[in-house]
Formats: C-alpha cells, sequence, structure tokens
C-alpha cells in the first residue's frame, strides 16, 4: 500500500513547489504604493503635467507669424486681398489663457468633497469647451471668408497646406508620413 502513496506525494511536492513559486512571482510583481501621507518623489524636470506649458508662447508667436509669412509670400495676395488676410490671421491667433485660480479659489476648491469638486471640474470643463467651440467656430468661418477672396491658383497652393493640430494649416511637410 505504501507504493501507492509515493506517487502521490511526489504531485503534491510539485504542486505545493508551483504554487510557491507562483506567490513568489506575484509578490515581486506587485507596485509598491507609499504609505498615506509619505512625501512623494518630484517628477522629472521636463515632464509635461497638467498646468506645465509645452511650449514658450514666444516662441510659438514666432513660429506662427514665420508660417503665415511664408504662406502669404507663396499666396501672391493682391493689394485688393490684404484686408482678407488680415481677418484671417487675426482669427487663427490663439485665444489668451485663463487667469490661474487665487489662493482664495484654491482654498474654496480644497474645501469641496470629492463628488462636488469633480462636478465643479465638470462644469469648469464643459465651459471650456464650449469657449473652445465657438472660437473654432469663428476661425473656421474666417478661413472660407479668406478662401472665397482667392483666386484659382491661390487657393491650389492654400489647399496644398497640410491641417495640422487643433486645425492650423502647416505646408506640405516631407517626410516618413508624406505620401508626395
Amino acid at each position: 500500500m505504501t507504493s501507492v502513496f509515493k506517487p502521490l506525494k511526489s504531485v503534491n511536492s510539485l504542486l505545493l513547489i508551483g504554487v510557491m513559486a507562483t506567490m513568489g512571482l506575484a509578490a515581486t510583481a506587485q507596485p509598491v504604493v507609499p504609505p498615506v501621507g509619505a512625501p512623494v518623489a518630484a517628477p522629472a524636470k521636463g515632464s509635461h503635467h497638467a498646468g506645465e506649458r509645452r511650449h514658450d508662447p514666444a516662441k510659438m508667436q514666432a513660429h506662427m507669424a514665420k508660417r503665415q509669412a511664408d504662406l502669404k509670400a507663396r499666396l501672391k495676395l493682391t493689394p485688393a486681398q490684404e484686408g482678407a488676410w488680415t481677418s484671417y490671421t487675426a482669427s487663427t491667433q490663439r485665444p489668451a489663457r485663463g487667469a490661474k485660480p487665487s489662493a482664495e479659489q484654491r482654498a474654496e476648491f480644497e474645501k469641496l468633497t470629492t463628488p462636488e469638486r469633480i462636478d465643479k471640474m465638470r462644469a469648469l470643463r464643459a465651459q471650456r469647451m464650449s469657449e473652445m467651440t465657438v472660437a473654432m467656430d469663428k476661425r473656421d468661418e474666417a478661413t472660407k471668408t479668406f478662401y472665397a477672396a482667392l483666386t484659382a491658383d491661390q487657393k491650389k497652393v492654400f489647399d496644398s497646406q497640410r491641417m495640422g493640430p487643433a486645425g492650423h494649416r502647416q505646408g506640405k511637410h516631407h517626410g516618413p508620413h508624406d505620401k508626395s
């Protein structure tokens, strides 16, 4: 009878070793969570988090002005089209960002419960999205108005501009994603 139980002992031993190995791997794969209230390391310099600006606004403005000047030169606008150009370029300017919340506003926000904060943030997001939609619609209409003032050849040049993020025209790019 002892011979019948020997294979069972070795199977049990193998199962036990397998379970222990699995538990050991699972334990090492768990993320380390700092205790509540422990100081958290600051993000690495150059990381992009909410509230940080990714680009220098002055550099972005200069880059946009250069692109507009290049487009204007390629379009070869007539003096009669200058007014339409001015209206179009004015409409493409990004709106100024809202002011940062004051210390008093931040303190009020901190007093809210989590569900109240979520509702407040949702309302603020809806307001920002609405304002953005209005600004984009104005920009779209100004682009259509400017486009209508162009000659057929100028329309071809304007149409050759590629739409980039946020609908801004970027000119033709010759890179790995360009199919021309």
